[in-house]
């Protein structure tokens, strides 16, 4: 049986697969990680302990573990750029990969200097004022506007989830492994030569970007722009998405 391997965003946890379970279940032996410093997984007060490396070697241990030689890896957001560098570290540990809303970091020297410095100011804002405060102001950002399109039980739930996490976890999460702190992987993509599936939602203009430059990149890539969504494809369009996932794995299955 295949296994697919599925990777949360910042602030969330594994269960928030669980509307996919049942579904994909059929099919996949499904493997729900909370990343380090989210849901239930350890929490260090090392910031250090976070950095992309040892997150990575963290996905491979589980993987060792479970005696899971090869796998397909779906990942969202943080996610999704832990699960490009799991791609990166181990050739020919990952079949396919999926990435929503994702990018492989900032090329840049100064703009990720920059980010760094946003990512430590959060961190920060998070320690000082706690999680609920926080969940509420990242709620409100405007790359999260479209969720206020959902049913007020999904939000609620999703609420929910977010305020289970602890201070110290997200914020060593932004220091150790935010998109400024990971090294950038966008020289490496012209080598990644295995299949990829990037989708974003219509409304996130940035991650449309990213993805159709990403796709250009990358040897073997398919690039989706969902329409009525933002950044958080599989919530906000979850049938769309669970098609276009489908459709992408099912093909790979075929060819192997």
């Amino acid at each position: 049986v295949p296994v697919l391997v599925l990777l949360h965003g910042f602030t969330g946890a594994g269960n928030n697969w669980r509307p996919y379970v049942d579904k994909w279940g059929t099919k996949y032996r499904l493997l729900l990680v909370d990343i380090i410093g989210h849901g239930q997984s350890d929490a260090p007060v090392d910031p250090s302990r976070y950095a992309m490396h040892h997150a990575t070697a963290d996905l491979v241990k589980i993987l060792d573990y479970l005696q899971i030689e090869q796998c397909d890896m779906l990942g969202y957001s943080m996610g999704g750029r832990l699960a490009l560098a799991t791609a990166v570290r181990t050739p020919g540990r990952i079949r396919a990969l999926v990435l929503e809303g994702s990018t492989p970091g900032i090329a840049d020297s100064e703009e990720r200097k920059l980010r760094v410095e946003r990512d430590e100011a959060l961190a920060r804002r998070i320690e000082r004022d706690g999680i609920a405060a926080f969940v509420s102001y990242w709620e409100s950002l405007p790359l999260f506007a479209s969720q206020t399109k959902l049913p007020t039980s999904v939000r609620t739930k999703i609420r929910q989830q977010r305020l289970n996490n602890r201070e110290v976890g997200l914020a060593n999460s932004l220091r150790g492994m935010g998109t400024g702190a990971q090294p950038s992987l966008w020289h490496k993509l012209p080598k990644l030569n295995l299949p990829v599936l990037l989708l974003a939602g219509e409304w996130d203009k940035k991650f449309c970007r990213i993805g159709r430059a990403m796709r250009d990149k990358l040897p073997q890539a398919d690039f989706y722009e969902v329409a009525h969504a933002g950044h958080t494809v599989h919530v906000e369009q979850a049938a769309v998405f669970d098609t276009i996932v489908m459709d992408f794995l099912n093909r790979i299955d075929c060819n192997t």
